[in-house]
């Protein structure tokens, strides 16, 4: 159902709240006549941090507005008249409005479309999923509870301070009129005996009585002022309660998604939800603040004896901490910096004070400061120990002034331009390389609340980054970050992680990453992961549950090289995500890529196979590289069948020819394991055949062979040029055929490994074949 039906639909403060997103800068006549219109455009696909993104919300600009103009056209008869005015006007409206800044557009109606959501979800205790009741929207009902009973407590010390100051005020009205009395019996004095002896007994009556009455409720007033307080105490109880599961549970799990969406985990969410929270909890601190202080100067108005005072004083100074608390948490990193930073380039983040527009904190905008420090200063500032203002480098366009986006009430400072200039590092420990040294952007800022009655210092740290100043770094840093982002417990001390983890931790780790990276559905499966322990430990073991409680270092994740290898596991692993992603994502989501088997495995599950099965598998001596393995006979026993291996293919080959172009090639590959014919699963990628010649010139085409398998053809014309790209199988047996001559030079040793030297020379071998005239190609074919 559009969300507009059920917006229409909510009642009492969710209609109130619906209906005050609406005004001059967004009419809600225009979100009731174009519903179905703004329903059905991208409007989370504009990045609003991203000026180049301008262009789009201009186009949603315009056609919003030409909607509109339509919808007016078609208005008619004598309600139609004054619609068509009005509908008219607001295009003309929205397009002054916006015309100069259409990004801010995009900002309100994806406001407005959030909040609409949020409003029926909680309406009908439904969230996204349309799941009833369950456990996040069980959490959200509770704490909505919990505000509802504030917001009664509230009301409650609010009519309870209003009758108080009333009675109050009606006790110094009694206690003026005792003092008049007195005033008077002091005056008979002067009066002769007579006068004095009629008139003194009433008024000495009435002195008794005001005094009695007084006295009275001067003890009611006290009892007043001692439940008030009580009730204020409940109150604050509820309320650090209340913040407690807003910061410390609903924060700093939005928090520790945000790290975990560093490495491909799901997105964080937005923070709106979490804002409207923090700004009821602000506005109600606020309101029982200001009861707190009425309270007491009622008390410096007519102070009457009693623990009210010290009460009081204790009251203000909780309110005081519990306010200090919830700005200085709610100042936050909304957009993270990158955690792997180059020198020298261009970066951006984003902070967002959640409370910002509730304090009004935007009638005096703040400026905030970025600067990059070291884990020890960050070590030192969370103790509060005094760092001398000391950074770890330099950091170009660090300072910003806070923004407040009206339509969204949000307030934050959008840092577009920041570049780390220089870089200072720390005296590594041991082994350490300078890619496991980690940095953080410490963000800073200061502002006043109720007119500089309260100034807050406020300072936030970013997730920790890598410096890097070269390209060639960024594999390691990506451990490093990797690794902090998955294993960091909250409330740490900076930035301190475990050295060993649990072998199923990492491996949830190394999924995500990996569905992320190949932006992939299809994830690591038990089998893959069983290949990866078997690398990671030099085990032969097939059983997952081996693996179980097997721990694995960081040393051993990146920072030793395989046994026989030198590289490590975690760069081999991200050679192969590298790869996948530039060149193999179809191929892997179509799952024709096995990938993670090695030799011995390959071998085995091919010779069942009739000949011509083939699989794909990452190699295992090279990184980012990818083999492929067939059955065939042995040409040097008849009748027996081996397993071949294709020298492994990298990046550079995928610049050249496509893999699905490589396998189409190769006639001997019929079969993708276990039994599917090669052309159903390759050929939707096979690139078109070339056009006829044209002007007398035939285009060259270049294809992979391999000369112990390759099939000459009597039709030249049949085929374009071929050239010799693919290496000769891991038993190299040579061959003369027709058609092609034999390689001298195999690129394939014994066990089938790749070397890069011969791989540049059949680069250059290409480069030369493509230079050569047609005519001297064929001749030298057919000789």
């Amino acid at each position: 159902m559009a969300v507009w039906i059920q917006a229409q639909q909510l009642q009492g403060d969710a209609l109130h709240q619906m209906q005050s997103l609406y005004g001059q800068h967004f009419p809600i006549e225009v979100r009731h006549y174009l519903s179905q219109w703004i329903e059905g455009q991208p409007w989370d696909g504009i990045d609003l941090e991203n000026p180049q993104e301008e262009i789009k919300a201009k186009r949603l600009l315009d056609s919003l507005i030409q909607e509109l103009q339509k919808k007016a056209e078609h208005q008619v008869g004598e309600d139609g008249f004054l619609l068509k005015i009005k509908l008219g006007h607001y295009a003309s409206q929205l397009k002054s409005t916006y015309d100069r800044c259409p990004l801010e557009l995009v900002r309100c109606i994806k406001h407005i479309l959030y909040t609409e959501q949020r409003l029926v979800r909680e309406a009908t205790n439904v969230i996204y999923c349309g799941s009833l009741m369950d456990s996040m929207s069980q959490k959200y009902h509770q704490i909505n509870q919990a505000f509802e009973e504030l917001r009664i407590l509230t009301q409650d010390t609010e009519n309870d301070l209003r009758k108080l100051q009333h009675n109050q005020e009606y006790f110094i009205i009694q206690y003026q009129e005792s003092l008049r009395i007195q005033a008077q019996l002091s005056s008979l004095a002067t009066l002769p005996p007579a006068d004095r002896q009629l008139r003194e007994p009433s008024l000495l009556s009435k002195r008794a009585t005001v005094e009695a009455w007084l006295t009275r409720e001067a003890n009611t007033l006290q009892k007043y002022r001692l439940g008030l307080a009580e009730k204020h105490q409940k109150t604050l109880a509820l309320l650090r309660k209340q913040q407690t599961v807003i910061l410390d549970d609903e924060l700093i799990q939005w928090k520790r998604r945000q790290q975990l969406a560093g490495n491909g985990g799901p997105p964080e969410g937005g923070l709106d939800i979490l804002q409207s929270w923090c700004e009821k909890l602000a506005e109600t601190i606020w309101q029982n603040r200001q009861q707190i202080r009425r309270a007491e100067h009622l008390r410096q108005q007519l102070p009457i004896p009693g623990p009210i005072e010290e009460l009081l004083t204790e009251l203000n100074s909780t309110i005081t901490d519990i306010i200090s608390a919830l700005v200085t948490s709610t100042f936050i990193i909304e957009k993270q910096p990158p955690q792997v930073l180059k020198t020298q380039t261009k970066f951006a983040a984003t902070v967002r004070l959640l409370v910002g527009g509730k304090l009004n904190v935007h009638m005096n905008p703040p400026q905030v400061k970025a600067t990059i420090i070291s884990e020890q200063q960050a070590k030192a500032l969370l103790k509060n120990e005094n760092t001398r203002n000391d950074s770890s480098g330099e950091i170009l366009n660090n300072n910003c002034v806070m923004e407040y986006h009206q339509t969204t009430g949000t307030l934050s400072a959008h840092f577009r331009n920041m570049s780390l200039k220089r870089i200072r590092r720390s005296d590594r420990r041991g082994a350490e390389s300078v890619t496991e040294e980690k940095f953080t952007i410490l963000f800073e800022s200061q502002f006043s609340v109720g007119g500089n009655e309260l100034v807050f210092q406020v300072k936030t740290l970013s997730l920790p980054v890598v410096v890097i100043v070269h390209g060639s770094q960024d594999n390691n840093a990506t451990a490093t970050v990797l690794w902090d982002n998955a294993f960091a417990e909250p409330g740490r001390v900076p930035f301190i992680v475990p050295d060993k983890v649990l072998w199923p931790q990492l491996c949830e780790a190394l999924n995500m990453k990996y569905k992320a990276e190949v932006q992939s559905n299809r994830g690591l499966s038990e089998e893959n992961l069983v290949f990866l322990a078997q690398k990671a430990f030099s085990s032969s073991s097939v059983n997952p549950e081996d693996y179980r409680n097997m721990t694995m270092t960081w040393s051993q994740f990146n920072r030793e090289s395989l046994p026989g290898r030198n590289f490590t596991f975690w760069q081999w692993f991200d050679g192969v995500m590298e790869l996948t992603k530039k060149h193999l994502k179809p191929h892997w989501n179509d799952g024709a890529i096995l990938g993670f088997v090695n030799k011995q495995q390959a071998q085995d599950m091919l010779m069942s196979k009739p000949n011509g099965t083939f699989l794909l598998r990452f190699s295992d001596s090279e990184i980012g590289g990818i083999t492929i393995a067939w059955v065939a006979e042995n040409p040097n026993k008849a009748g027996e069948r081996m397993v071949w291996n294709l020298m492994p293919y990298t990046t550079k080959d995928f610049s050249i020819r496509s893999l699905a172009d490589r396998i189409s090639d190769l006639n001997h590959l019929l079969f993708l394991y276990p039994d599917r014919p090669k052309d159903e699963v390759f050929s939707k990628y096979y690139t078109p055949p070339l056009s006829k010649a044209v002007d007398g010139y035939v285009k060259p085409q270049i294809k992979q062979v391999v000369p112990e398998f390759a099939t000459p053809n009597p039709d030249p014309a049949a085929n374009p040029t071929y050239m010799d790209h693919a290496a000769s199988p891991a038993v190299n047996q040579p061959h003369a055929y027709g058609l092609y001559p034999p390689i001298g030079d195999p690129m394939l040793d014994a066990d089938g490994d790749f070397d890069l030297d011969d791989t540049m020379d059949v680069a250059r071998h290409v480069e030369e074949l493509l230079r050569r005239p047609m005519e001297g190609q064929w001749s030298g074919q057919q000789s």
